[in-house]
């Protein structure tokens, strides 16, 4: 679906809504004030948006040398690629929900009843028996880093058919294999990150970025663009953005009472 007068918009909806073409506003907002720090307009998909994060960190941190100590997103900025760089390269506190697919829903194990040693590099069944990525030595070495950017590690055939425990663990097939991003360490960071009070916090705080995207469209009636292609929806974001800061700062402002001739 293009369209013939913007072909730079994308044909999208949003849940309960009437699809049209549309560009994405993305915010990078001050939790503490709830000021706006940088305005970014992306296509509507998933990968647009997460590089336009880093792109909105890199320009405050450029421009105003400020370098947040966490962010606070949705889960879909959860992906492995996107925690990793806020944990390795900006030593950012990922406060998002992880795209994760690892948890099983039909009773048989999932990854977390299998423990990971970092030291020997294998996983550990619940029957105590290892999963590795190679059983024996090579030649040449592997890295075993798939495509996808995961490593396979599978337990011994001996092992999982003299195993009680196969029915639950693995039931269609001969060996249970388990999948490990190579971002996996970031990944637990922001697991652990999960389960603390100051995760919860981050989690009511996110309503003042959702207050401020519908304060766009029901106050300043941003529901429609006037001008066309990327640079038009960058220019009408980066007005109705300056236009709620300037809000916020008439309201923190000192009042000053009216002067009267003499």
């Amino acid at each position: 679906m293009i369209s013939p007068t913007d072909p730079a918009a994308r044909y999208t909806a949003s849940a309960n809504s009437v699809a049209g073409y549309a560009y994405s506003d993305n915010y990078l907002i001050d939790l503490k004030h709830a000021v706006i720090m940088d305005v970014e307009a992306t296509t509507t998909i998933r990968q647009a948006e997460v590089g336009a994060a880093k792109t909105m960190l890199d320009r405050t941190a450029e421009q105003f040398d400020v370098t947040p100590s966490r962010l606070v997103a949705d889960g879909g900025y959860g992906s492995a690629e996107i925690v990793a760089w806020l944990v390795d390269e900006r030593g950012i506190e990922p406060h998002v929900k992880l795209i994760d697919k690892a948890e099983r829903t039909d009773g048989t194990f999932s990854r977390s009843d299998f423990a990971f040693d970092p030291e020997r590099n294998v996983y550990v069944c619940p029957d105590g028996k290892e999963l590795k990525k190679y059983h024996r030595a090579f030649a040449k070495p592997r890295d075993g880093v798939t495509k996808a950017g995961t490593m396979i590690y599978f337990a011994r055939k001996q092992d999982c058919e003299a195993c009680a425990l196969k029915p639950k663990c693995c039931p269609n097939g001969p060996v249970r294999t388990i999948g490990r991003s190579i971002y996996e360490a970031a990944r637990d960071k922001a697991r652990a990150i999960a389960k603390t009070e100051a995760y919860a916090v981050s989690c009511r705080e996110r309503k003042k970025v959702e207050m401020l995207f519908a304060h766009l469209k029901r106050i300043l009636r941003l529901d429609r663009l006037r001008l066309r292609g990327p640079s038009g929806a960058k220019d009408e974001f980066l007005l109705a953005a300056t236009a709620q800061n300037l809000r916020k700062l008439a309201k923190l402002a000192p009042f000053q009472g009216p002067v009267f001739a003499t």
